[in-house]
């Protein structure tokens, strides 16, 4: 598993379960019923996504790591 981006978990009372996001790839977001599932979600979404990108040629940014937001 690639763990090098940035995951943001949350809680989403209208989808009533926890959401993450990898703001450092386009469209990424998974749920789960519990913090951790939605963690591993994401973190296979993830991977399948960089496995997509090489068969695909798609560009695919760097982890920069934690991200600030303003």
């Amino acid at each position: 598993m690639n763990n090098r981006y940035e995951i943001v978990v949350y809680w989403s009372a209208a989808d009533e379960c926890f959401l993450a996001e990898v703001p450092e790839l386009p469209h990424l977001i998974t749920d789960g019923k519990s913090r951790q599932a939605a963690l591993r979600n994401a973190e296979e979404l993830i991977d399948a996504y960089l496995e997509t990108a090489r068969t695909e040629s798609w560009p695919v940014p760097e982890p920069k790591g934690r991200l600030a937001f303003a």
